[in-house]
């Protein structure tokens, strides 16, 4: 819960900054100089690290299927103690789902942004539309780290018998320094406003 708030509240942020921008360009410049923008065309890196974590992810449940017991622990109590067990064919399944669709959707979103060219190039050495869409695409992977940390946990038990950090303590670590590192793209982009302003 507390990722989404967070993830609601920077593009949120991001948005009604560059509505602001946008505007502000709007302004001094006519109508057939906005409306002649090019759309930009789908780049990989708008989506690399989403698209590096389901690698990734997939490689892992390659390495560990074979490894696995017919039946999977997936939920730990207070304690950590295996609670819930369930068939490995569907543990799978449904650990590798979420990161195929994530990284479908930062591919959507980074395309119908750059089709759709609803971020126009910021003029006079601004923020451009390739670092925005980029940002926005590979932020989506944030998420995925953390599941990609619960695919981890959950082989590793079952194969290994190892514990690593609860989940919880990892998604806390992961949110904070995505928050940092956000926030520092931010304030970073927030000055080069100010500066071209």
């Amino acid at each position: 819960l507390l990722i989404i708030i967070i993830l609601f509240g920077l593009g949120g942020g991001a948005t009604i900054w560059l509505f602001r921008r946008w505007r502000k360009m709007a302004v001094g410049k006519s109508p057939e100089t906005i409306s002649q923008a090019t759309p930009l065309s789908f780049r990989w890196r708008y989506i690399v690290f989403p698209a590096a974590i389901l690698l990734f992810s997939f490689i892992m449940a390659a390495f560990f299927y074979p490894q696995l017991p017919r039946e999977l622990a997936y939920h730990f109590n207070q304690a950590g103690m295996a609670d819930r067990w369930q068939s490995r064919e569907i543990v799978t399944t449904w650990l590798l789902i979420p990161q195929l669709f994530l990284t479908l959707l930062a591919a959507g979103i980074t395309m119908g942004i750059a089709r759709l060219r609803l971020i126009v190039k910021i003029a006079d050495g601004g923020t451009s539309s390739d670092s925005i869409i980029s940002l926005m695409g590979n932020m989506i992977g944030l998420p995925q780290i953390i599941i990609c940390f619960a695919i981890l946990d959950i082989f590793s038990y079952n194969a290994y018998q190892i514990r690593l950090i609860p989940l919880w303590v990892f998604s806390l670590i992961v949110m904070g320094i995505g928050a940092i590192i956000l926030g520092l793209v931010f304030i970073s982009a927030l000055r080069q406003a100010n500066r071209t302003a």
